[in-house]
């Protein structure tokens, strides 16, 4: 049986865990399962409520697990984009006498050098990001193997981020009983989904992820990750005052906003849209008694982000990329033309998981499938042999004259009850 690439993909939410299995099969990349677990405990990125969090983990793994019929073992996490810095490490690696080829120790042993460099005592290595190669004078980002030379000069972009919000991360995954496979800036792994590198040759890209407690702005160019930022202001501000007058729910008031109003004037009508009974009494809400309260926080959202970024825009072409769970809000597109600069919402299309609140868990399993060309790692989520268990035991034929559905459906139907 071939080797199974089956990766397991968690991301720790403002508030909640969001956990993709998928394979990697020949071209095509596939859905197993996707978990969601609600959690409290993060507050602006930072973990308030270790075991909360911990909590959460256990949960989704354990129902993935139960689904699948094997045990998640290893992941594959996001790290919030707090307090990114780059540095840029250049390492020139000689070739040996009598070999005059580049093979792959030789730009694993390049790497090596670069990663050891240690800028700060408080923050740590997330991404290896852009890597340019320069064999004879010729500078290129795909891998120069086999190329004749007599030496191999290697710029690597290191992405450090907060050491006490990393480990405070990767430890709640560790007590929950996982071995982490790897790590990624949640932004980074926006960018390796939707094919933001590949976009930035001779554009600014400014990413934005719109998250419930807050947003992060990333700025890519040159095919490089080169800062990110923290704006203390999410989704969340725009339904706060419809919860406290309301007394909803904060999901409550994202399902009525995401699904249920509009958010141009001109479009808004004083149909009911919500109906409910609260200690016996039934409320309603119209559409435009929501959006008099969303709409000024939205718009004061808008400005600040062409606030944030008119600098870069008035000196470069600049597109901005939405993303995150805020923008499956879909009174939000008709509202883009506030920016101060073109933009795009990205929405997911790999088949199971067109949702924009998972982009992230996405793009970790695209981040870790680069990498394998010089990691040649041949960890996956789970024990193999389990699978081929599964896979086994799902592929005997029935014994029973019948498969379980038709007796299911027969007992359904001839039912005296």
């Amino acid at each position: 049986m071939d080797k199974k690439q089956i990766y397991a993909a968690l991301e720790i939410a403002d508030h909640e865990i969001r956990l993709i299995i998928g394979e990697f099969y020949e071209t095509r990349f596939n859905i197993l399962r996707i978990e969601r677990a609600k959690i409290t405990g993060i507050d602006n990125k930072n973990i308030v409520a270790e075991h909360n969090v911990v909590g959460a983990i256990m949960k989704v793994v354990n129902s993935a697990g139960r689904a699948l019929g094997f045990k998640i073992e290893r992941v594959l996490m996001a790290i919030p984009s707090v307090h990114v810095e780059r540095y840029s490490k250049r390492v020139k690696i000689d070739m040996e006498e009598g070999a005059q080829r580049v093979q792959l120790h030789h730009i694993q042993q390049g790497i090596n050098e670069a990663v050891n460099y240690r800028p700060d005592s408080d923050t740590v290595l997330i991404n290896i990001g852009c890597i340019k190669y320069i064999t004879n004078g010729i500078t290129s980002r795909k891998l120069p193997l086999d190329e004749v030379c007599d030496s191999l000069t290697m710029d690597v972009d290191l992405l450090f981020g907060d050491k006490n919000i990393v480990y405070s991360y990767a430890r709640c995954v560790e007590r929950a009983g996982l071995e982490i496979l790897d790590v990624c800036l949640d932004s980074y792994a926006i960018a390796e989904e939707a094919a933001v590198f590949e976009q930035t040759v001779d554009k600014y890209v400014v990413l934005i992820d719109l998250a419930r407690q807050n947003t992060t702005l990333s700025l890519f160019t040159h095919g490089r990750l080169v800062s990110c930022e923290i704006l203390e202001a999410g989704y969340g501000d725009w339904i706060h005052d419809l919860c406290e007058q309301q007394r909803l729910s904060e999901d409550a008031a994202f399902r009525l906003i995401q699904n249920n109003c509009s958010l141009l004037e001109k479009q808004v009508s004083d149909s009911v849209i919500y109906i409910w009974s609260e200690n016996g009494e039934p409320k309603q809400i119209t559409e435009r008694e929501v959006y008099k309260v969303v709409y000024p926080h939205v718009e004061a959202w808008l400005q600040m982000i062409n606030e944030a970024c008119a600098p870069i825009v008035e000196n470069g072409n600049v597109r901005y990329l939405l993303a995150g769970e805020g923008f499956e809000i879909q009174g939000l597109e008709d509202l883009t033309f506030m920016l101060n600069a073109p933009s795009q919402i990205y929405v997911p299309q790999t088949i199971g998981a067109r949702d924009c609140a998972l982009v992230t868990c996405l793009g970790l399993f695209y981040s870790w499938k680069a990498q394998l060309n010089i990691r040649r790692d041949d960890r996956v989520c789970c024990d193999v042999r389990d699978v081929e268990k599964v896979v086994k035991s799902a592929s005997k034929p029935s014994t029973d004259d019948e498969s379980g559905f038709t007796k299911k459906l027969k007992s359904m139907l001839l039912s005296d009850k």
